[in-house]
């Protein structure tokens, strides 16, 4: 198969171009063979956009579809978290499925290649999601790649029992071990022991960390400060740090630093934390995201995933990241949007640890994604958002 007159996002590029912008791209079985300059350079004559297929860096499939029985929460985190926890004790393996399985078909369609999914994990006994999860894992290998986080409330790791079960668990179940970090009375010390959880058992690390507006929020910097002085050499994402925006520039320049130093990944998620953060009886200011443009001014290349769809947390979406990055672009001032698509792709597949960084260049997979955008005005477009999924170097289907 061969596809014509493409651009390629410069940070999407994994071979030398020179001074070209438009190629053409030879695929051979499941594998890109060739990248070449196209003959016309003229941008006009660009038919596309050509990404490498998406990743998905932070979701949440257990709760998504829940709205319609919970109520959404209109901007109260504490309240979504609480209506979740009572619809959490009805959940079944039978309930579960249909709900985790629409996700990930979604999720196929729009062209995304791997997805992490944090799984509630509120006792020391695993949930129910998990044995639903390892089943999909299973199911849907050579699709999509499926990874999970034990999402558990800090101060569970107190008892020392349940968060040895947990971390025995998750190490079990190949997955990474989360928590829940929000302002915790003893906040040091019990991140201490997530930490020496996941030294003992060899695990990453992934926290849902200062999702909120408050400036006094230190969850970010106490992790950076931990991974620095224990010298973590294991993998370490940090998802919302909204509270980041809210700090005074120097703090959070410091905090930004650190990260950097210890080398944590950040995912921002615009359409859960636009949602939640602010107020709701006003035009809502400021509004829920980290610092993204100043993270990357450091090398910390932020990703943006979806988070939470159709639950108390997010009463709307779905699983196309594409729409995603559109938000986020216009929430952050992303510009130029081009510039920008390894949010979606290249970043987040570093940050899970994927065995293709998702460059393209002559021998990676030809699992990708060719938009109808020519230029970078159209990206986040109806007409530059519809799509050619190509998985293995079979076109799967065109969407939207």
């Amino acid at each position: 198969m061969k596809l014509e007159a493409l651009r390629i996002p410069p940070r999407l590029r994994g071979f030398a171009a020179d001074d070209a912008q438009v190629f053409d791209v030879t695929l051979a079985g499941d594998r890109v063979q060739a990248i070449v300059p196209s003959a016309s350079q003229a941008q006009a004559q660009a038919r596309g956009t050509l990404l490498s297929a998406l990743v998905e860096a932070h979701a949440h499939i257990d709760k998504n579809y829940t709205v319609e029985e919970v109520g959404a929460a209109q901007g109260n985190l504490f309240a979504a978290i609480e209506r979740m926890e009572k619809h959490r004790a009805g959940w079944t393996g039978e309930t579960l499925r249909p709900r985790m399985e629409r996700a990930l078909h979604e999720a196929w369609q729009s062209g995304t290649r791997a997805l992490r999914t944090h799984i509630d994990w509120v006792q020391g006994d695993p949930p129910a999601a998990l044995a639903v999860f390892e089943a999909l894992r299973h199911e849907w290998r050579g699709r999509i790649e499926l990874q999970f986080v034990s999402l558990t409330p800090l101060d569970l790791f107190a008892d020392l029992a349940a968060g040895e079960r947990i971390a025995r668990e998750v190490k079990r179940a190949g997955g990474t071990l989360g928590a829940f970090v929000y302002r915790n009375e003893g906040l040091v010390h019990k991140l201490g022991r997530v930490f020496d959880l996941a030294q003992d058992h060899g695990l990453g690390l992934d926290f849902h960390v200062d999702e909120g507006l408050d400036a006094d929020a230190s969850g970010l910097r106490s992790i950076a400060q931990l991974m620095r002085a224990r010298e973590f050499r294991h993998g370490v994402v940090c998802g919302h740090c909204c509270s980041l925006a809210m700090q005074d520039d120097a703090v959070a320049n410091e905090t930004l630093a650190l990260c950097a130093g210890a080398g944590i990944h950040i995912v921002a998620l615009p359409t859960t934390n636009l949602y939640l953060q602010g107020a709701w009886e006003r035009t809502p200011v400021p509004r829920g995201i980290t610092r993204i443009r100043e993270a990357a001014a450091r090398g910390l290349r932020v990703s943006l995933a979806t988070d939470n769809v159709q639950d108390a947390f997010y009463p709307y979406g779905g699983y196309d990241l594409l729409e995603t990055f559109g938000l986020g672009v216009q929430m952050a001032h992303l510009a130029p949007a081009d510039e920008w698509l390894d949010a979606i792709t290249v970043s987040p597949a570093k940050a899970l640890g994927l065995a293709w960084d998702g460059r393209i260049a002559p021998g990676c997979p030809a699992d990708l994604v060719l938009l109808a955008a020519t230029g970078e005005h159209e990206l986040i477009g109806p007409r530059g958002r519809q799509r050619t999924v190509i998985r293995s170097g079979r076109i799967l289907e065109k969407t939207q």
